[in-house]
């Protein structure tokens, strides 16, 4: 493909966008302002990527044509040998970054988000694999520069979790995590079994993004709101104030519930936030589903019957299903290193949607 009319595309938005920015009327509208922002961001990282790549187009024309016109074994045709080496990896390097650019954004890239980890087949040592995978997203989360916030958690009887709900918030969050979605298989002996026995045991994994205001319409007659007495762990503040909040979505039948704040607003403003976000998922899986014959080779359908991935650990191996990815480093995965895993799916979904606009 001939990127030249793409970068000049790029060239000439990027252009306008300098110009709107420039304007302080376009701040008068903070949300337009900051989809502005974003864009240009972007776009100031496609047209450096475009100069380096017509440069390296240029260099590696003349390198050419200097190996043609010198003596094979000479000095010069030994150096132009090197810097074509180089040159080609520049150029498939700044190509495939600009045939990412074409693919429109997700808007929701940007946005925090909310994970949902719920424990699914095999009783306690699921809960207890839930715990582990809360542990790997938090410890990657920090690796990313990223807040992770609790926002509600059901404790299981041996240390794990029945369900936690958490928000991550930072810089590409849903570009990143949204690979997550679906279900999540573990293999092992459990810390339970007596006899050494191997065990399957599935958990389920939920990534939302952050819903706005103006992306779901709630109104509050269709909320039932309730509140109650927290427990579980933490201090005297538990079990002596009405802080918990359920909030029921009546039209839908969500039920969203809120804990893990102690003031009562704020666990009613988290609450808010979830279901607002879980509505928003639902919207757009509806929209989705008109699609459903295009999406069938796209990775990260978050459908929750999925198996997405199985972390085996007699034989410390993950597998990513969804592109026949495995990683024989197991433990290295389970600390929060996880962009080995991430990285290709999102190249892959790339390539998918970069296939489908170029069509």
């Amino acid at each position: 493909m001939d990127l030249r009319p793409h970068i000049d595309k790029f060239g000439r938005r990027f252009a306008e966008l300098e110009a709107a920015l420039s304007d302080p009327k376009a701040f008068d509208n903070p949300q337009r302002a900051q989809e502005l922002s974003r864009e240009y961001s972007r776009l100031k990282e496609l047209v450096a990527d475009g100069q380096a790549y017509l440069k390296t187009i240029s260099d590696l024309a003349e390198n050419r044509a200097l190996l043609q016109a010198e003596p094979a074994e000479s000095e010069l045709a030994l150096m132009a040998k090197d810097e074509i080496a180089r040159l080609e990896a520049d150029e498939k390097r700044l190509g495939q970054r600009l045939h990412y650019g074409i693919i429109p954004p997700d808007p929701a890239d940007s946005r925090n988000t909310i994970v949902e980890i719920r424990a699914g087949a095999g009783g306690q040592e699921s809960a207890l694999f839930a715990a582990d995978l809360f542990r790997m997203y938090t410890r990657y989360a920090e690796s990313q520069g990223w807040r992770c916030e609790n926002l509600d958690s059901s404790p299981s009887d041996l240390g794990g979790y029945r369900e936690i709900i958490f928000e991550v918030t930072g810089t590409d969050v849903y570009k990143r995590l949204k690979y997550e979605s679906g279900v999540h298989r573990v293999q092992r002996v459990p810390a339970t079994e007596a006899q050494g026995r191997i065990h399957t045991s599935t958990c389920t994994v939920a990534v939302l993004p952050e819903a706005e205001e103006v992306d779901v319409e709630i109104k509050t007659e269709d909320l039932d709101i309730s509140v109650c007495r927290a427990s579980g762990p933490g201090g005297q503040g538990v079990n002596t104030t009405d802080s918990a909040v359920q909030i029921i979505h009546k039209p839908t039948g969500l039920i969203v519930r809120c804990a893990d704040q102690r003031s009562q607003q704020k666990n009613k403003l988290r609450a808010m936030t979830v279901l607002r976000s879980r509505l928003l998922e639902r919207k757009v899986a509806e929209e989705n589903a008109k699609y459903a014959a295009q999406r069938k080779a796209q990775v990260g359908t978050g459908e929750r019957n999925e198996r997405i991935r199985t972390y085996n650990f007699p034989q410390n191996r993950v597998t990513d299903h969804r592109i026949e990815l495995t990683l024989y480093n197991l433990p290295v995965v389970m600390e929060g290193h996880i962009d080995p895993v991430i990285e290709p799916l999102m190249a892959n979904d790339m390539e998918s949607r970069l296939a489908s606009v170029t069509l």
